[in-house]
């Protein structure tokens, strides 16, 4: 097991945290609608994340693909939210820096388990 997949998880989970504070926080509306896909969207990448020291190394890549896309889909919705001030700037700022964080372990990984399946 790599030490950035060690981070990952808590880093993560920490994100989560602080998500499911600010959804809760929404307009009743978004709070069920893109609130509601953003949710699922967080539990179904923490899942892919727990996935990558389980499955085979030839299938990690796979994984960490799909983690990065859900990581882009999460900022996306962060952009929307703040477009239509259901979140405010402050909000915002923090949960792009933990997005940014996350993403800077996710590329490492890719870095590290792409060289090793180029092997």
């Amino acid at each position: 097991m790599n030490t950035e997949e060690l981070t990952l998880i808590p880093k993560y989970e920490k994100f989560i945290e602080y998500m499911l504070q600010v959804i809760t926080k929404l307009p009743r509306t978004e709070k069920f609608n893109i609130g509601n896909e953003f949710k699922i969207s967080m539990y179904d990448t923490l899942e892919k994340i727990l996935y990558i020291n389980k499955v085979d190394a030839n299938k990690r890549m796979y994984y960490l693909n799909l983690i990065d896309t859900k990581l882009n889909c999460q900022r996306i919705y962060l952009r929307i939210m703040k477009s239509n001030r259901w979140i405010d700037e402050k909000r915002y700022e923090i949960a792009f820096k933990f997005l940014l964080e996350i993403g800077k372990i996710l590329g490492g990984l890719i870095k590290i388990y792409g060289k090793n399946t180029k092997k």
